[in-house]
């Protein structure tokens, strides 16, 4: 992952004040909006949230219905301040690295797996590949995949706070770009981040090698925020920076990995 030491330790420092910051900025607030209508009805569904730092959107599928969460991150802080929020006892919660094997912790196959930013956290595609593997082998057949990720690091739309957040400090890593992400909110948010461009381009061909399908991209025209001010969201929906995916588990299933 992008320097695992580095980010754990970031993530730790700003967890007391992570969602409060980014929740209202215009760009998580599409995400929110992507996220639902991607998600949609929820009840009854068993959920495996892999990089879900404090909760914000294992709350949120809470929300739509779903019974149960299984949350697994690195920040042992971050996860200890989302106990203390909103549904911190329906969520299980996990000290783990979701690019390696998750074979030591009690998961099981899940009716949906989010993995939401993490992946912009994967300094190589081998931590890349560890992340899809593990969102493959606790999937059911049939199962459903939503997650967030990056679009272009360098977007135009990326380089000042427009959204509410920028990309800076740009560098070419082996398959992809290192950066920080940085929030224009008090208290502000610094975290360092890093996307191969397997991912970030639109490529499809890491679902597909771990057997899912009908992978679709949310539409940024089904939200409320861009039917509003499509004006505001012209310069991200030409070049966006952020992009919300859903797709379903193929019948034939991927054994855990020990």
């Amino acid at each position: 992952m992008a320097s695992a030491e580095v980010l754990q330790n970031e993530y730790n420092d700003q967890a007391t004040k992570y969602d409060d910051s980014i929740i209202s900025t215009p760009v998580v607030v599409l995400e929110t909006q992507l996220l639902a209508s991607a998600l949609g009805d929820c009840t009854g569904l068993a959920v495996l949230d892999l990089g879900g730092g404090s909760g914000l959107r294992a709350r949120q599928v809470l929300d739509l219905g779903a019974a149960s969460v299984d949350l697994v991150d690195m920040s042992r802080e971050m996860m200890e301040h989302g106990k203390k929020g909103k549904y911190g006892d329906r969520i299980n919660w996990y000290e783990g690295d979701v690019s390696k094997s998750l074979a030591h912790l009690p998961l099981k196959k899940y009716d949906l797996v989010m993995a939401n930013w993490v992946m912009d956290h994967a300094a190589s595609l081998a931590a890349l590949e560890g992340m899809w593997t593990n969102v493959a082998a606790y999937l059911k057949p049939g199962g459903r995949f939503v997650g967030t990720r990056s679009g272009d690091p360098n977007s135009p739309a990326a380089r000042d706070f427009t959204y509410g957040v920028r990309y800076k400090d740009q560098q070419p890593i082996p398959g992809g770009v290192r950066y920080r992400y940085e929030s224009n909110t008090t208290p502000s948010i610094d975290i360092e981040g890093a996307s191969m461009e397997i991912s970030y381009s639109g490529s499809t061909e890491l679902h597909t090698k771990h057997g899912l399908v009908d992978v679709e991209m949310e539409p940024y025209e089904k939200t409320e925020a861009v039917r509003k001010d499509p004006e505001f969201w012209k310069p991200f929906l030409d070049h966006p920076f952020m992009a919300v995916i859903k797709a379903k588990r193929g019948i034939i299933g991927v054994q855990v990995p020990t």
